[in-house]
Formats: C-alpha cells, structure tokens, sequence
C-alpha cells in the first residue's frame, strides 16, 4: 500500500476516533441525570459524573502526549487508550448503583487522554498553513458524532428487556452501544492505521525516491564503484536533522567550517539510520526541554486561558440546560436529544464556516471574533435566562436565542486556540504540550460542571462570574493581540541552544 492511501486511512480513523467521542457524549448527557435520578442520587451526583470523565482525561492527557513524543508512535496509545473506553462504557451499562455509574465515567475518561497524542501527530504530520482546516475537519467529526448521538437515542430509548443478568433500558442502553461501538473502532485502529512519519520526513523521503529513480540500477552500480572522494558529504536526512532521520552529533556550524577550509569529514563513517518505532537516544525531544520557558510566556499563557474559560462556560451551561428545560419546559430524553441534535448542526456549520475562514484570515482574528461571540451570549443569558421573563412561548424564544448564540462562538475559538498553540509551541514536544493543553481544558469541564451543578438555584451568581472570566480573556487577548502569532523559529527550545 502506498504512502498517500496510508495516509488518508489514518486520518479517515482519527476521524473516527473523534466521531466516536461526540456520539458518545450525545448518547449519555441526556440521560445520565434520569439515569441518576434512578438510583437514588442527589442532584449534585450530575456534576460530579460530568467532572470524573474530564477528571481521568486531564490526568492520562500529558502521560500519554510524552509518551508518543518518546516513541513516536500513537498506534499502540490509541489501542491502549480505547481498552478503558471499552470497559468504562460496560460498568455503565451495568448501573448497579450511583457510585458504579460514578466510577465507569472515571475509567472512560482514561481513553481521552490518546486526544494529545493524536493532536501531536496531527501538528507533525501537517504544515502550518494547513494547520486550522485540518484541525477543523477533526473537530467538525467530534460535533458530527454530537450530532448523530441523539439520533441514536432516540432507538434507544425504545430499549426494555434483560440480557442475562443485566437489565437493558434507555438509560443503560448507551452505555453497551457505545462498547460495541469502542470495540468496533479497535478493529478499525489495527487495520487503518499507520504511525506515517513527520511532515519533514515525508518530503525527504520523496526526494530521496525521485533521485533514485532518476539514476536508475545503473546509477546504483556506478555510484558503489566511485571512492569516497565522490560520495555527498551529507545525506538528505542528516540536513534535515527531524524526526526519524539521523543528527549529526556536531553542530551545524562545524560543519561549515570545515568545508570552508576544504577538510572532508572522513574520520567517522556516518551513523546508521535508526530503525522506524525505535526512538534516537541522542536526539530525544525532551533533552533540552524546559516546561517553564515553554509554558510561562505571556502568549502560550493566553492561550490556556482561552481553553481553559471558554470550556469552564460552555460545560457549566450545558450542565443547567438539563435541569433548566426540565424545571421550565418540562423536557424529556427526546427533547433534549432533539435540542442537541439542532445544536450539532449549527457547530458543525460553524467549523466548515471557521474552515474556509482561516484560509483567509489570521487565527487571531478568528480568536477575536469568537469571543466577541461568546460575551453577547453571556449577556444575553445573563439578562433573559437567570430569571426568565413573560409566558411559556417568550422564555422558550429567549432560551432558544441565548443557546443558539453560545454555540456559535465556539468553533471560531476552539480551532483558532488550537491551532495557535500548536504553532508557538516546540513541535518535537507537541504531544506533551497538547496533553498540557487538553489537561488545561479537562480542569474547566471539571470545574465548570461542579459550578453549575451547585448553583442552579441561584443564576445571578453563576453566570456573573462567568461573565467576568470572559471579560478577563477578551482583555488578556487584546494586549497580547500583537504576540499571537507564528514565530519565526518554532523550534525555541533546542535551536537556540544549539546556536549559542
């Protein structure tokens, strides 16, 4: 199989993978507080579930981002990962009590941490100017899946009889699709996908391809019989010194002056190419590696910010939508799966708008617009939905106004925050720091939910001090505006030691 098909396989199956996990919150959301309700929980059992997903991911996030930038691989962490996706999703649909149900979002929540790793192969594998549409397409399949979720339980509702000694009903019913559906995606890892090499290695190799069959077997045989005098000084991959190619152990510098002086660097044959899989010892992406510098500068800082705010209001509100429509509109599990299949609609234009978008304009102008976005509708339910106004047909209209414009910000800041942090952070430790990223963002959906969930009764507060955070963000962004963009050299972390 050829290069190109191997790719597109192996993005078909992230795309998959990201399917999967929007499905999977669509199928449950709706009915994990009925399901709650069921076996005798309080009402503050409905953030704490929420919270135990992102709590695991946040943890398993940068463990599994350090170990892909050590090996280089994902394959293995995607299979690894998605084994607790499979068993958490099994313990519950077995539901035997609240603590059970608490404990399944737990071990699910392990499988979420392969997102870094995933999103540190992404940044390797693609160039900066293509970054934000692929990270849009991946995105746009996660809010695919949150809009094929509810059409899902709406079958599943219908479910009402006993597997052995397991009962199945709508409420335990996503939890065994959604195991078979993990068990399925496994199959789908192990035959579609291929840990393909980086983007550098891939233009390499396709010269070093064109050049040899350029010269031909005859080429070859000539080329054995010249001396040394008339072998290349460097090879592709050791001029290029990126992931699976060999580095020199000399700097740069040493090389130009002995060429300079018309010395040939003979003393030592050059090292063997390390295998593909086997990590070079010498070259490891974390040798130099300094998580302060990295981290604690004011645009990676903004960055976080941004991730971290934007998901703390976007869960603390999905949080109250459930308990708000059932307390105002009196919703069951098909509205709600109705709300959120009309809701995965609008995001998923939102990211094909945000994708032709980036092509024309900065990621910061993007980032500046979703914001802008986000405030309106902090005020809008600030204002209409913390104590609803007029009759039943006016606070539906205001509830459908204020959702509708929370979830349009989103993709312009999701794609444009992710794709600005993967450009003014170290490439060769993307997995890493997109694990720090995602453990930033797992935080707020730990948070946001148990905000919510404590305040449900009390508006005013809950979305006052949302309000502010995002007044923070909008001012953070706008004195760092100038800084939010591409470096000249991404590469900050080694190349400056190297030079010095």
């Amino acid at each position: 199989m050829d290069y190109r098909r191997k790719k597109k396989l192996t993005y078909f199956t992230i795309g998959l993978i990201f399917l999967l996990s929007g499905v999977e919150y669509a199928v449950i959301l709706p009915t994990i507080w009925r399901y709650l309700q069921t076996l005798g929980a309080a009402p503050y059992f409905l953030g704490l579930g929420l919270s135990a997903f992102s709590l695991s991911g946040l943890l398993s996030g940068p463990l599994f981002g350090h170990w892909s930038d050590k090996t280089q691989t994902t394959k293995k962490i995607i299979l690894f990962a998605n084994l607790f996706e499979i068993v958490g999703n099994f313990m519950y649909f077995m539901g035997y009590s609240k603590w059970l149900l608490l404990s399944s979002r737990l071990v699910a929540g392990i499988g979420t941490g392969a997102g870094s790793s995933i999103f540190g192969f992404l940044t390797r594998s693609t160039a900066p100017e293509d970054r934000s549409t692929v990270f849009a397409a991946v995105m746009a399949c996660r809010q695919a899946g949150l809009l094929i979720g509810p059409a899902f339980n709406i079958f599943l509702r219908l479910c009402d009889f006993h597997m052995g000694p397991f009962l199945v009903n709508k409420y335990t019913a996503p939890g065994l699709f959604m195991c078979l559906l993990w068990i399925l995606l496994q199959l789908a890892v192990v035959f579609m996908y291929w840990d393909i090499p980086p983007l550098e290695s891939e233009e390499a190799g396709e010269r070093v391809v064109s050049v040899e069959s350029e010269r031909g077997p005859a080429g070859e045989e000539e080329e054995e019989e010249e001396d040394d005098e008339g072998k290349p000084l460097m090879s592709p991959h050791e001029l290029l010194g990126s992931y699976g190619s060999v580095v020199t152990p000399d700097p740069p510098r040493n090389h130009t002056s002995s060429l300079s002086n018309g010395n040939l660097p003979h003393a030592s044959p050059p090292p063997s190419p390390t295998p593909p899989g086997e990590p070079d010892e010498s070259s490891s992406p974390f040798k130099k590696f300094n998580m302060g510098r990295e981290f604690l500068r004011e645009e990676v800082v903004v960055l976080l910010a941004a991730q971290f705010i934007t998901l703390f209001n976007q869960t603390a509100l999905e949080t109250m939508v459930t308990p708000l429509t059932q307390k105002y509109f009196n919703f069951g599990e098909l509205e709600n799966s109705i709300m959120y299949c009309i809701c995965g609609v609008e995001v998923i234009a939102g990211f094909l708008f945000v994708r032709w978008l980036s092509r024309r304009v900065a990621e910061r102008v993007v980032l500046a617009v979703g914001l802008i976005l986000c405030n309106i509708s902090c005020v809008w339910c600030l204002i209409f939905l913390a104590n609803p106004l007029g009759d039943f047909p006016w606070q539906l209209t205001e509830f459908i106004i204020g959702v509708f414009l929370q979830v349009l910000g989103l993709p312009f800041v999701a794609v444009a925050q992710v794709s600005l942090f993967s450009k003014v952070t170290a490439e060769k430790t993307q997995g890493f720091s997109q694990g720090v990223r995602r453990s930033v963002g797992g935080l707020a959906t730990i948070l946001g939910p148990l905000w919510a969930g404590g305040l449900t009764e009390n508006m005013y507060v809950m979305l006052g001090v949302m309000m502010a955070l995002l007044a923070l963000l909008t001012m953070m962004m706008f004195f760092s505006y100038e800084r939010l963009v591409e470096p000249a050299v991404v590469e900050h972390a080694d190349n400056s030691d190297d030079c010095g």
